[in-house]
């Protein structure tokens, strides 16, 4: 069975286009789905040294990778115009825009409606009958001025998309004489993609407000004093002036001051947090009642805020599921309605003597039926709204894929060390089995984990510090990592060893009462690690970590949302496992496993034909985040690892967020499956009284466009209501009630 992986490697097409050193970004005026967007792929694909063109519908804007040298922006934008769309390079003011650009459509559309009123007035009344088809006809021509620009375009280029099946209607019923309803399908077709273009930009306005998150200027405190500057000029290491109510240009650490910073539009967190000197601040966070003097850590082009604004408007660029299927279905049936409606109008009057110009315009209903906007729509509308809520919720989903997917999975592996645990493991106990002091002990421990980046070597070194051992560590050095087991360096001459009991001859190493006191911890919680030389310990550090309240609040969430398994991996020792699992309603625990092992009960999952989440930190999970159907990283705020490790990042510590996700996904899908369903209902119903003659050119243009308007608005709901994440969550589960 395919997998989500396998799927998004067979969506990177760009071969050597990977080398190109431009990128582009186009704004495309009217460019809302995938029908629209194909006449121009197809004409870019034509242009030398143009590599991969990735369309998003959220914002209308072409991601464009191309060669400098063989193509200019200029000629790329050409292109674009020559498929029948206006384009512009995307940092063009709005001041920039001619009248026409700007308020063309609205004014053809409001030609059109004029017109068309006084041609229907003159016809009904029947006088001046020239004067009122006059009317008729400018009507006709203002509201078709872009649908045929753009059906002229797109069959130069061999392309078939619902302005070549409306032009055609159009001109099918000047031709036949039915001039009134010519003008009504052009004028009712532009009011819709009108009323639409404005629907979508509810949905773009959502990313734009991320975008207002980041503030134009900051001040800087530099040698010759403060001094306001533009936000893309602030350089690392510069000092940044907080002022209460201000927001956070860049992330950096906090200097000096303390103030609370609601860091809600990042991590979604609802509280603010205290920030003291030393503690990290995000950009787009909002200061407090209190003055932050923040030294900058990244420029502002790769804050946390510009990474988020980046994988949301690029989430698209791996389509959902159903999308895809979609866009590949759209193919086959405009086709298809185009022969059938060709049957219709020749068909009757061959073979069974019919009126021809009765089953012509029958024909030419059918065709304006046909259109598959609201089919089209459907999907990448719902996806773009899922993914924009879904950021305000401090969660990123890097393809809507991912959203699609995320609501299918029954499965959930956890690890468990910042994932399940608070992340901050404390020591609790330390015992010498010898004659070593306990201070020496842990005097050796620290400068062995001194060389480590493992989550228990900062609980070793804080209570080293704390003891007052801290201070003139000795040096190790031939410092190596045994996978699973622990570390191996030379101090002060001696080589030593620092891990868990198998580290040790594979446990032999420890006496029966050593082997006691080991277990004794265990089994309340805490993972031991011993300290000695080879195959014999000198004396033990218990350090433990406790259980995060959001962790078991979101996993009951989890259960009630029909999770069948929820699954702790986990390298500590299983009497340690079982401890932090009793707090928590977990199902099964695999303990004592090293990376290795974790990959392959991933992979066993996924070979049984589960879709399975596995969630983690993102830094000691990446084999099983990537093996997963979905990768979940957790606490991804300003963090470059976990932020590219997985499938979904939950910005901030809180694991009630999955839940929300899940729901989302699930929402997501329900209300892709409704407009679909709706889409095709419709279109069989109005082809059906098309057929035996009780459809009007005009109905046929009410109809799919009103399917599409009710498709978007449909789909606009994800963008609503409240998270979910707070409250009902914990009145679900104390009170019993039901999901």
């Amino acid at each position: 069975m395919e997998s989500v992986k396998e799927r998004e490697s067979a969506n990177c097409s760009c071969g050597d286009v990977c080398a190109l050193v431009s990128r582009r970004v186009f704004r495309v005026e009217g460019m809302d789905c995938a029908h629209e967007s194909t006449p121009i792929l197809s004409v870019l694909s034509a242009l030398a040294g143009v590599g991969r063109a990735v369309p998003s519908y959220a914002d209308s804007t072409l991601t464009v990778e191309f060669d400098p040298h063989a193509v200019t922006p200029e000629r790329i934008t050409q292109a674009i115009s020559e498929a029948g769309f206006k384009a512009c390079v995307d940092d063009r003011t709005a001041e920039a825009l001619s009248y026409w650009e700007r308020y063309g459509r609205v004014t053809a559309t409001s030609i059109s409606g004029l017109a068309l009123a006084a041609g229907l007035i003159f016809q009904f009344f029947k006088v001046q009958p020239q004067i009122g088809m006059t009317f008729l006809l400018l009507s006709a021509l203002s509201g078709g001025w872009y649908v045929v620009r753009r059906a002229w375009q797109a069959l130069r280029h061999r392309q078939l998309e619902m302005n070549t099946l409306m032009a055609t209607a159009a001109v099918g019923a000047l031709i036949i004489g039915e001039w009134a309803e010519a003008a009504s399908a052009m004028f009712l077709f532009s009011l819709a993609q009108l009323l639409e273009a404005r629907s979508m930009d509810r949905a773009r306005n959502a990313i734009r407000r991320l975008l207002d998150l980041s503030p134009k200027e900051a001040t800087v405190r530099r040698e010759d004093g403060e001094t306001r500057l533009p936000v893309d000029r602030i350089m690392v290491g510069d000092v940044v002036v907080l002022r209460p109510g201000e927001r956070v240009p860049v992330d950096g650490t906090v200097l000096e001051g303390s103030s609370s910073v609601n860091q809600a539009p990042i991590t979604g967190e609802s509280v603010p947090v205290a920030k003291t000197p030393g503690a990290r601040v995000l950009a787009g966070s909002l200061n407090g009642r209190g003055m932050l003097e923040v030294r900058a850590e990244k420029p502002a082009s790769d804050s946390s805020l510009a990474r988020i604004i980046h994988l949301v408007e690029n989430a698209q660029a791996l389509r959902a599921r159903s999308q895809t299927f979609i866009e590949q279905f759209a193919r086959y049936y405009t086709p298809a309605m185009i022969a059938f409606a060709l049957a219709l109008v020749v068909a009757p009057p061959l073979l069974f003597g019919q009126p021809f110009s009765t089953w012509l315009y029958r024909g030419l209903v059918v065709l304006v039926i046909a259109c598959p906007c609201a089919l089209v729509i459907s999907t990448p509308v719902s996806v773009v709204c899922g993914l924009t809520r879904a950021a305000r919720e401090g969660i990123l989903f890097k393809g809507g894929v991912y959203l699609e997917e995320l609501g299918r999975i029954r499965t959930f592996f956890f690890d468990k060390t910042g994932t399940l645990t608070k992340g901050k493991p404390e020591v609790v106990h330390v015992q010498s089995f010898c004659d070593l002091p306990e201070s020496e002990l842990m005097r050796l421990a620290a400068a062995l984990e001194s060389r480590s980046e493992h989550p228990l070597a900062g609980a070793i070194l804080e209570a080293a510090g704390e003891n007052g051992v801290s201070d003139a560590l000795p040096v190790p050095t031939f410092v190596q990592a045994v996978p699973g087991m622990g570390i191996r360096g030379k101090v002060n001459g001696g080589i030593y060893l620092l891990g868990n009991p198998t580290l040790f001859d594979n446990g032999s190493g420890l006496s029966g009462p050593q082997r006691a006191t080991v277990e004794q911890w265990e089994r309340k919680g805490a993972t031991v690690v011993l300290i000695g030389i080879e195959k014999m310990p000198l004396g033990m550090v218990a350090i433990r970590d406790t259980a995060r309240e959001e962790a078991r609040v979101g996993l009951a969430e989890l259960h009630l949302l029909g999770a069948k398994e929820l699954t702790m991996l986990t390298g500590d020792n299983p009497e340690t496992g079982k401890a932090i699992a009793s707090q928590l309603p977990i199902d099964t625990v695999h303990a004592g496993l090293l990376p290795e092992d974790k990959v392959r009960l991933v992979r066993e999952a996924v070979e049984k034909g589960k879709k399975v989440a596995m969630v983690g930190d993102g830094i000691n999970d990446a084999p099983a985040l990537a093996l997963a159907t979905v990768g979940v990283v957790m606490g991804a705020a300003g963090t470059d690892v976990a932020l590219e490790a997985g499938d979904v990042a939950l910005m901030g510590d809180d694991l009630r967020k999955l839940p929300f996700a899940v729901r989302l996904g699930r929402r997501t899908l329900r209300i892709i499956r409704f407009n679909v369903a709706f889409s095709l209902v419709t279109k069989a119903l109005f082809l059906a009284l098309a057929t035996v003659g009780m459809a009007t050119l005009w109905m046929g243009v009410a109809a799919d466009m009103g399917a599409s308007l009710l498709v978007i608005g449909n789909s606009m709901r994800l963008l609503w209501g409240s998270n979910g994440t707070k409250g009902r969550i914990h009145n679900t589960i104390e009170e019993g009630s039901p999901a």
